[in-house]
């Protein structure tokens, strides 16, 4: 994909988006995923680590926005150490919204503010090896610690991902809900959480802290969809908004697709869409 395409949204609300972040960048935030749009996908996620073109991309571009943020369900820190944007010329102002926003890491502080353990996780935690045995989970499922605000349950490394993640859905919604969870679906991840607290709801709170006049939002992944929908909120309020699906594979759901005002591929793709912002700004 060429350059000159990356910056050519399909829609007409995207192409106002793009308009409006490049006349006003100074009023402009770049939101973005990790895990698929800044990340490359991996089957262990705790080998995942940010595209080696991302962190230099983001400080060519940063200094000429109002602000830059990663919004990610996985817990800030880890998020922070994954991408490597802890000092970094450039990244003074980057924010990491981990836990869906529940916890944040400030560049220019370099802590992270997070609430304490949510008691729901903290009993499937415990809960999570037994019931997985009890109801004859495939060999491969795997649990994933996310720290006191969320547990996750991987499909990937089974023999037949799709069989399994479907056979768990119901399961682990009903242990989510004695619990006061909710279940987040993902690409052969299913993740509990509390209820409440979504990547929309972290956007939106952090635009109107900024007073954002416009909002670039990247994604690759259900788990975004709720982000997306701030944005096509915030557009019918006035903000205008451009919507980015990372598509790296075919794994990539549907609905990301089509919310989409532009498709780049992967993270390879969203690090030459922020190579070219910079380079249409400098």
């Amino acid at each position: 994909m060429a350059s000159a395409d990356l910056l050519t949204p399909h829609t007409p609300e995207g192409k106002e988006g793009l308009a409006a972040l490049l006349a006003r960048p100074e009023r402009a935030v770049v939101a973005l995923d990790f895990d698929g749009t800044l990340a490359p996908i991996v089957p262990d996620p705790e080998q995942a680590r940010a595209h080696p073109g991302a962190v230099p991309a983001l400080a060519r571009l940063a200094p000429h926005l109002a602000a830059v943020a990663v919004v990610t369900g996985r817990p800030a820190g880890v998020a922070v150490r994954y991408g490597g944007f802890a000092g970094v010329p450039g990244l003074e102002h980057l924010v990491v919204l981990g836990h869906y926003g529940a916890e944040r890491w400030d560049a220019h502080t370099g802590e992270v503010r997070a609430p304490g353990a949510h008691p729901g996780v903290t009993a499937v935690r415990a809960e999570l090896p037994g019931f997985l045995d009890r109801i004859g989970a495939w060999h491969g499922t795997w649990i994933e610690d996310k720290g006191g605000r969320a547990v996750a349950v991987h499909t990937r490394r089974t023999e037949d991902p799709d069989a399994a993640f479907e056979a768990l859905r119901l399961p682990l919604a009903e242990l989510a809900e004695r619990h006061g969870l909710m279940v987040e679906p993902g690409r052969f991840v299913l993740e509990l959480r509390p209820p409440g607290v979504d990547k929309g709801v972290a956007l939106a709170a952090y635009l109107r802290e900024v007073d954002a006049a416009s909002v670039l939002y990247g994604g690759d992944d259900l788990g975004d969809l709720a982000a997306f929908a701030a944005v096509h909120a915030l557009r019918d309020e006035g903000l205008p908004g451009l919507l980015v699906a990372a598509a790296g594979t075919a794994e990539t759901p549907k609905e990301v697709l089509s919310e989409a005002d532009l498709t780049v591929p992967g993270p390879e793709g969203v690090v030459t869409l922020l190579n070219a912002l910079a380079d249409a700004l400098g």
